[in-house]
């Protein structure tokens, strides 16, 4: 055997000792309680508790075949078909972008501006898998929430989310670079539009991680060179006649061309607009609010 014993407590030494070059210790305990949870259908709690439970032979395999995958750049979010975000379950496909931390911090910032006293009328535009829209219905039930996204099967994916975390949203298959993307939203009707559009240049392939150019989403991640703001543009403004008046904007962006995005935000109207850094201390959070 691959493994001193095949209990947990020995198997997770076993993955460690396979993904310590590439992961951190808290990465790998994460992955690994996640193969874990998901092969025996066990909850986190489950998973604490029997750190002494044995795995059958069977079990032993599909961890090696796991680590072996993630070992050779898939991302184990694919392989398992789904990961957390938010303290919820999002399913994950190479159809849509595996979701970030960064991101959870922009679903935070939006919490934390809204008064979720009131119905409050949401568009997560450019949704993807789902996680933005599907978290913030969840931590604001009396919203409306509408998700929109070019690709049927990010869509698809995000419907079987929101079922998953029992929340219920609006879905529509819109190319947000059309002129006519916006019709069926009502003029001044939305309290909140959020995006994480595409937003790095063709250009900076060349510096990204093998395993994202590998296998998420083209679609979801580059821009044309000539106009790396191209998304902001269209549904900035779009915004000003959809959103309501001091409605708000939220944007997860490019820190690179974090000024030139606040530049464009003031130059289409919009007021008290805010770059905000993650806890990388990297400009990647934009708040504007209409006039």
């Amino acid at each position: 055997m691959f493994v001193q014993s095949n209990t947990i407590r020995a198997t997770q030494s076993y993955v460690k000792s396979m993904l310590g070059e590439s992961f951190s210790e808290s990465e790998i305990r994460k992955i690994f309680k996640l193969i874990v949870c998901k092969r025996l259908g066990w909850t986190d709690s489950d998973f604490i508790l029997n750190q002494e439970s044995r795995l059958s032979e069977s079990d032993l395999l599909s961890v090696r075949s796991i680590t072996k995958r993630i070992l050779s750049g898939e991302p184990f979010q694919y392989i398992l078909g789904e990961t957390e975000f938010f303290g919820l379950t999002f399913f994950c496909s190479p159809a849509v972008l595996i979701p970030r931390p960064e991101t959870e911090e922009l679903v935070q910032v939006i919490l934390n501006s809204v008064d979720n006293s009131t119905h409050l009328n949401l568009a997560d535009l450019c949704s993807g898998s789902g996680c933005i829209g599907v978290s913030l219905a969840s931590n604001l039930p009396q919203a409306s929430v509408i998700l929109t996204d070019v690709s049927t099967e990010a869509l698809e994916l995000a419907k079987k989310s929101a079922s998953l975390n029992k929340v219920k949203v609006e879905f529509l298959c819109h190319d947000i670079l059309k002129n006519d993307a916006f019709n069926e939203f009502d003029i001044n009707s939305f309290d909140v539009f959020v995006s994480n559009p595409p937003y790095i240049p063709l250009v900076d392939k060349v510096q990204m991680k093998s395993h994202v150019l590998e296998h998420e989403p083209h679609l979801a991640l580059f821009v044309e060179d000539t106009d790396p703001l191209v998304f902001y543009r269209m549904i900035g403004k779009n915004a000003r006649r959809k959103l309501k008046a001091n409605g708000h904007l939220f944007f997860e962006i490019n820190p690179d061309h974090s000024e030139d995005l606040v530049r464009l935000m003031h130059e289409l109207g919009f007021v008290n607009i805010e770059l905000m850094k993650d806890l990388q201390g990297r400009y990647r959070m934009l708040k504007a609010q209409n006039s």
